[in-house]
């Protein structure tokens, strides 16, 4: 029993001459006893004097160590929203697109389409090796770049960088015509949520899908192509429209206007050929033959539709281009009254002419003159 006394005085003079950063030294005030109970009674000072040693040295004046803790593993909303997100990149960059050209100078990129008559092609590029079905990499969607072409000149790329655009779009543009001076764009992003309840949410700027597959992208790329071809062919009919209203604030100041009959007559064509591509070309009424198989794409279709207020936006530009189409008639018929006018002018003038010949007979008759 002597050792462990000894032992025990040695340990605690130790203790008590130790130092902590946070907590000043206290002396331990302990009754060095012979019962057997002396271990259990020197082990309670031990655990009590270490619970409150500090993890960090910060601890005194920012609170406990969890809460120091937590503070490093904190997201906040909008980062966690971010998290998962795939940009999405829509373009539309001519009047025209040749697919088949297109398709065969990219045969090894092509995702094979659901039905042959088909107005866009879908191209897939990854960066691992086609062959590659480890871990599910050659199946995973979020791990390759998607490009959906359409026929009227609309591009959307999905998951690509900006600093990649202007190659992507290049592929493009060796097959298109009608290039525009300056390109219309729009962004949008979906992301992929498997534990989703639903089969797709929405969200401010994005959507949220439980499976994100290639007919997930065709639908989305479809709406969105149709989408940002609708903001250009309203943008001409808005020109059309200022044209239009400044030669009628010119004839409400002058009572007259000075565009000639060629002028209206193109403007004309413009509007109609306007109003064709949107209904033809771009298939605005046409339903997804995708959307028409399940109804989860069905509903992804519709939502997209809601969103980006394709019907409403289609109705402004129909009442817009019933005011050009007003407008033409009633330009139409003042020119038809100008020509009129005019031939009536020009059968007056004939009339008096012929009107003084016969006179300058009948002058010539009572005179007896005769030629």
């Amino acid at each position: 029993m002597g050792r462990w006394r000894a032992a025990a005085s040695l340990l605690f003079t130790h203790l008590t001459k130790t130092s902590f950063p946070s907590l000043p030294p206290k002396p331990l005030f302990l009754s060095l006893s012979s019962s057997p109970a002396f271990c259990f009674l020197l082990a309670r000072p031990f655990s009590a004097l270490l619970s409150q040693l500090p993890i960090y040295p910060s601890d005194s004046e920012n609170g406990s160590p969890c809460f120091s803790q937590q503070n490093h593993g904190f997201v906040s909303q909008e980062e966690e929203e971010e998290i998962g997100k795939i940009p999405i990149k829509a373009y539309f960059l001519c009047t025209s697109i040749d697919l088949k050209s297109m398709q065969a100078e990219n045969l090894s990129n092509i995702v094979p389409p659901p039905s042959r008559s088909s107005n866009y092609i879908a191209l897939r590029y990854c960066d691992f090796p086609p062959g590659v079905t480890a871990l599910g990499m050659n199946d995973k969607v979020s791990s390759c770049r998607y490009m959906v072409i359409f026929q009227y000149g609309s591009a959307v790329l999905f998951n690509i960088e900006d600093r990649e655009v202007e190659s992507y779009l290049e592929i493009v543009q060796r097959h298109a015509s009608g290039l525009l001076p300056e390109m219309r764009r729009d962004d949008y992003c979906v992301k992929e949520q498997p534990l989703l309840a639903k089969d797709m949410q929405g969200g401010p700027d994005y959507i949220v899908v439980k499976t994100l597959d290639t007919d997930s992208i065709r639908i989305i790329g479809s709406v969105l192509g149709q989408s940002i071809a609708l903001d250009y062919f309203v943008s001409q009919v808005d020109g059309m429209v200022e044209e239009f209203a400044n030669i009628n604030r010119a004839m409400e100041k002058t009572g007259t206007f000075t565009m000639d009959r060629t002028k209206l007559i193109k403007l004309v064509g413009k509007a109609n050929s306007n109003l064709a591509d949107v209904i033809l070309k771009v298939g605005l009424f046409e339903r997804s033959e995708i959307a028409w198989r399940e109804a989860k794409y069905a509903q992804i279709y519709e939502y997209l539709r809601e969103e980006y207020e394709v019907t409403q936006r289609f109705g402004n530009l129909d009442f817009k281009l019933k005011f050009v189409e007003h407008n033409i008639h009633f330009l139409q018929e003042v020119i038809q009254n100008r020509r009129s006018d005019l031939l009536e002018w020009c059968i007056i003038f004939l009339l008096a002419i012929e009107n003084i010949i016969a006179i300058y007979e009948i002058v010539l008759e009572s005179t007896g003159v005769s030629f």
